[in-house]
């Protein structure tokens, strides 16, 4: 199916559809439609709601959650189960090369930015542990509402907040492999907190869970990533708390989040054979380093107040403290030969060139600190126009180093940031609305002197500074055709930086005799345009939303991997363009009927003519995917859904036309039941029911011998929720 016949074919469906169902009367979908409605999207920076907003905007409620968790915690397949432009996950540690219309989103908790621009090391999938979260905002599309990251969207993570009852909420839930191995087992348990009393709210949480080892269709244990980071035989921990006391006319704040997620080392790989169609696979045997693992403590204070000077004030002040500690390997990169034979190292094989390698492992550790404020101004003297004014702060320290020599192979770098900001809303005619805006973003990266590596050419660079201005623009405009149908179109610029550690650690990007941070065009920030037009029908028996969008970067940022195993950064133009369609039919008021699709097409600029002539790989760019659902409320509250997920087959081109990857798609079911049990409620999930055998998508697309992975086989959770 091609791009031109998929957009033409999806467009004449929404038309009929929209145009099939608008005679109907039914009030079966209504309530739904008036419970988003009642949702305002916080990242937004000006509390609209969803329809109010000229981009696609996805939001996953508590409801739908509850249905997810199911079959799953892993929040990447459950945002792509629900917004299918998004990468399907890979069901590791690492979420390198998940991706939201085809470019990295920026994802944050409660506004606290999550994602590690300085230097991405796929982790910022793994902070939370779902129990926390009260629902999910997404807008897609490039963007610079809250700045550094969001070239592909935002993902918002928005955690509870007290329901002013005391109120305790214990779960746990149980998961077993299809080939009911023991050491397969998974397990979670989390308790909940609410209460409040004449000074303060609060609500906290703590949860515990532990993955075992995964098993494919064949009862085959999947392949470990020993490098980037597994998620089987694993355990993580959050402790959740927030803090709250309301004034007559303003409200502080505290939310402190901690996270950990550890391996336990006890599998390594054995490689496969992808031109055979070998999978990677595993052996019991304890990891000769630091198991892999990620520590994250995420914080923010607080302040709104509803009315001074007529305008509703916000403020936030956070702070996010990551480590993450990196598997280990073989690798020619990590070579020094002044640890040869040294008793501090083991051993471990000989390299290219004949040098005695040894087992190195890397770690992260970036500490955020942002100040976030707002004005926000309705009916201005009158005249209809909102509008939404501010100065952003923010400082992201980042540095990565090797563990057992102690080698820095990132250096320590600071990027301080200020933006301010001014968002508009106008009423031009009735149903009509324009938005517009504009924001500054003045950066300065700091690096001191460093060295790279020995394989990386132990290269003396000199440190510096680098600032950077950019002005970036946003307009978009609504029209309400009729109560229950909309268009808008809409422009937006994304700002971002480029991957610096990549770029940093490789010293290809520094050449001559004295090289400095100063040559290097490759830290240029990257902007995004993005353009988008849509249209949204919210109707009694049926809601349908359809998108296409045109994302294009003279000066973009993709990954591509070396012979070692790691990633680079190219920094090419790069242009991609889709579509986006869901349609629910509300087929009694106890059936919701649904299907979401997602096509996108990308190329990238190969040979620096400024002509985009390659098509974007699986690190950078998303299957063309189609969701069905069914949901089926009884009346005794009891519910059961059953979602597929059908991922199409595709080639990857290079500028001569010939294939240089492809990928076999495949389909998954999951199914899932809910009743209520005494004062609780009982579940039971199926995920991938028909226990389909399939390699990944990530591992047919960019995968190697050692990261040929098969997907996880047909598991079966039981869980149960106990309020009291």
């Amino acid at each position: 199916m091609t791009f031109k016949t998929s957009f033409v074919a999806l467009a004449v469906f929404a038309a009929l559809t929209q145009s099939a169902v608008a005679q109907e009367t039914s009030d079966a979908g209504t309530n739904k439609n008036k419970d988003i409605e009642r949702i305002t999207v916080t990242a937004s920076r000006m509390d609209k709601s969803p329809s109010s907003i000229p981009n696609t905007v996805t939001i996953i409620d508590r409801a739908q959650l509850e249905e997810q968790f199911r079959t799953t915690k892993d929040l990447s397949t459950i945002i792509g189960n629900l917004a299918p432009s998004f990468s399907p996950s890979r069901q590791k540690m690492s979420n390198t090369g998940e991706t939201l219309r085809g470019r990295p989103p920026l994802i944050m908790i409660d506004g606290v930015p999550q994602s590690n621009p300085l230097r991405s090391g796929g982790r910022s999938g793994q902070t939370i542990d779902p129990a926390m979260i009260e629902r999910i905002e997404i807008i897609h599309g490039a963007n610079a509402m809250h700045g550094l990251g969001a070239q592909g969207g935002i993902i918002n993570y928005i955690t509870k907040k007290p329901t002013g009852d005391s109120e305790q909420v214990a779960s746990f839930d149980v998961t077993v492999p299809d080939s009911m191995k023991s050491n397969g087992l998974s397990f979670g348990a989390s308790y909940a907190f609410s209460g409040e009393s004449e000074f303060i709210d609060m609500i906290g949480s703590v949860s515990y869970r532990n993955n075992g080892v995964y098993y494919d269709a064949n009862h085959n244990v999947v392949g470990v990533d020993t490098t980037q980071g597994e998620s089987m035989d694993s355990q993580s921990t959050d402790f959740f708390i927030k803090l709250g006391h309301n004034f007559d006319e303003s409200r502080l704040e505290l939310m402190v989040n901690h996270y950990t997620a550890d391996n336990n080392g006890d599998w390594m790989p054995v490689a496969g054979d992808k031109p055979n169609g070998v999978p990677t696979g595993a052996v019991k045997e304890t990891q000769p380093w630091e198991a892999a693992n990620n520590q994250v403590t995420t914080t923010s204070l607080t302040y709104t107040h509803a009315n001074i000077g007529g305008q509703q004030l916000n403020l936030q002040l956070f702070n996010q403290d990551f480590k993450a500690v990196y598997g280990g390997g073989c690798f020619d990169s990590f070579y020094d030969p002044s640890f040869e034979g040294s008793d501090q190292v083991i051993q471990c094989g000989v390299g290219s060139k004949g040098e005695s390698l040894y087992y190195e492992q890397s770690r992260n550790a970036s500490v955020k600190w942002g100040l976030k404020s707002s004005l926000i101004a309705k009916d201005i003297a009158g005249s209809g126009i909102d509008a939404a004014y501010g100065v952003d702060l923010f400082r992201d320290t980042t540095e990565q180093d090797l563990v057992k020599t102690g080698f820095s192979w990132v250096p320590e770098s600071t990027y301080d940031n200020v933006a301010p900001y001014l968002q508009l809303d106008y009423d031009l005619i009735e149903n009509l609305t324009l938005s517009t805006g504009v924001r500054y973003e003045h950066a300065e990266l700091s690096v001191d002197d460093y060295k790279t590596l020995w394989g990386a050419g132990n290269k003396q660079i000199a440190g510096g500074s680098a600032t950077f201005d950019e002005t970036l623009f946003n307009v978009g405009i609504s029209y309400k055709i009729t109560p229950d149908i909309r268009v808008y179109t809409s422009y937006n610029q994304g700002f971002g930086m480029p991957d610096i550690g990549r770029i940093l650690r490789d010293g290809k990007s520094f050449p001559g005799d004295n090289p400095s941070i100063d040559d290097s065009l490759a830290l240029t920030p990257i902007v995004t345009d993005n353009v988008e037009v849509g249209a949204d029908y919210q109707g009694k028996y049926l809601s349908a939303k359809f998108a296409y969008y045109r994302s294009a970067t003279d000066f973009g940022s993709r990954l591509a991997l070396n012979g070692d195993g790691f990633y680079d950064v190219k920094r090419e133009k790069s242009v991609i363009e889709g579509i986006e369609a869901n349609v629910t039919a509300y087929l009694t008021s106890n059936d919701d009927l649904g299907m979401n699709i997602a096509i996108q097409q990308g190329e990238y600029d190969s040979n620096g003519d400024n002509k985009v002539d390659t098509d974007l790989d699986g690190a950078n760019i998303s299957p063309n995917r189609i969701n069905l659902f069914w949901t089926h409320n009884f009346d005794n509250d009891m519910s059961t859904r059953v979602q597929a997920n059908y991922y199409m087959d595709r080639d990857f081109k290079n500028a001569a036309g010939n294939k240089y990857a492809e990928f076999d798609g495949y389909t998954t079911v999951d199914a899932s039941f809910s009743m209520p049990l005494y004062t609780g409620t009982l579940s039971l999930g199926l995920q991938n029911l028909f226990n389909k055998d399939y390699f990944n998508y990530y591992s047919q697309t960019m995968g190697t011998n050692d990261r040929y992975f098969k997907g996880m086989g047909r598991t079966a959770t039981i869980g149960y929720t106990l309020p009291f």
